[in-house]
């Protein structure tokens, strides 16, 4: 019998071939020719400084942009502060919120889980967020998802996202139990059927998934616009390493070349964000983690 999991995977992979050009991504300063650099607040959270200090260690660290989370930007908001603060705070300090992180549950929350992403989505704009992740957050794993229904709510948040101008970014997890893979990402985006549809991939993802990465050859340049940057170790297996695992880019034994290559020559302007999880990087001055992933990732780009 083949394995249930395998199926669907092989299911998304020809359901992947279907998909077209998106539209233009929108015209932003080009460092480093055609990328930027931005610091997702996970890789230093380990002592939870708070948002006004990930953007202060973003800025004086040398990122364009930050990736924040939905909760910090709460937290924040609950201390009695305002949206209008927090923004005017990001833009004295010269940086942009590239892409938040957050866990509204789109494809299987019905109606309060699309007000959810509305909320999250009106929230970001407030501080000039342009994008939010939109993974598979909250979809029972018992049984297999059903690929052309989610495609239908990505179109609705899709929708939401030209409405308060916050875009959703299709995310796959490896390790979640109904979309692991790009090909099962694809075949959502393809049954979306929007000119708008966006990827956001993850070079852990990719592997913990089984992905591959020769599959971002295939994909037009417009439909994928922020990239996880990070790397994974090879003394571990792939189906026992976690989050806490990835280190940085370079450091592991991922292509990371080859992926930073495969990027710049499918066109458009790439935003990549450092996203780590690891616990020793937590322990460490969270200043020099910031400068020490950006100056790996400028060095790799540099490489290709």
């Amino acid at each position: 019998m083949i394995n249930r999991r395998k199926a669907i995977s092989n299911i998304a992979l020809l359901s992947s071939s279907a998909m077209l050009s998106a539209s233009c991504t929108s015209k932003k300063e080009i460092v480093q020719g055609d990328f930027r650099f931005c610091l997702n607040t996970s890789t230093i959270s380990g002592s939870n400084p708070g948002i006004l200090k990930y953007i202060d260690i973003a800025a004086e660290a040398g990122y364009d942009g930050i990736e924040v989370w939905i909760r910090d930007i709460k937290a924040y908001l609950e201390e009695g502060n305002t949206a209008a603060s927090l923004k005017q705070y990001i833009d004295d300090r010269g940086m942009k919120v590239e892409n938040a992180i957050g866990f509204a549950p789109w494809i299987s929350g019905g109606e309060q889980g699309m007000e959810q992403m509305r909320e999250e989505m009106e929230m970001l704009a407030l501080i000039g967020g342009k994008r939010i992740a939109a993974p598979p957050a909250g979809v029972p794993g018992d049984e297999p998802m059903d690929f052309f229904l989610a495609g239908e709510k990505y179109a609705e948040i899709l929708t939401l996202g030209r409405e308060t101008g916050v875009m959703p970014q299709l995310e796959f997890w490896g390790a979640s139990p109904v979309m692991w893979h790009i090909g099962q990402a694809l075949m959502v985006a393809a049954s979306a059927d929007d000119p708008d549809v966006r990827l956001l991939p993850d070079i852990y993802h990719m592997f913990k998934g089984g992905s591959g990465f020769d599959s971002l050859k295939m994909l037009n340049g417009h439909m994928i616009e922020i990239f996880h940057m990070n790397d994974y170790v090879g003394s571990i297996p792939r189906e026992e390493q976690t989050d806490a695992d990835r280190v940085y880019p370079g450091d592991g034994v991922g292509p990371v070349k080859q992926v930073l290559r495969d990027l710049k020559n499918m066109g458009g302007v790439k935003v990549l964000s450092l996203e780590l999880f690891n616990r020793i990087y937590w322990e460490q001055d969270p200043f020099s983690v910031a400068k020490t992933g950006l100056e790996k990732m400028r060095l790799l780009v540099n490489g290709i």
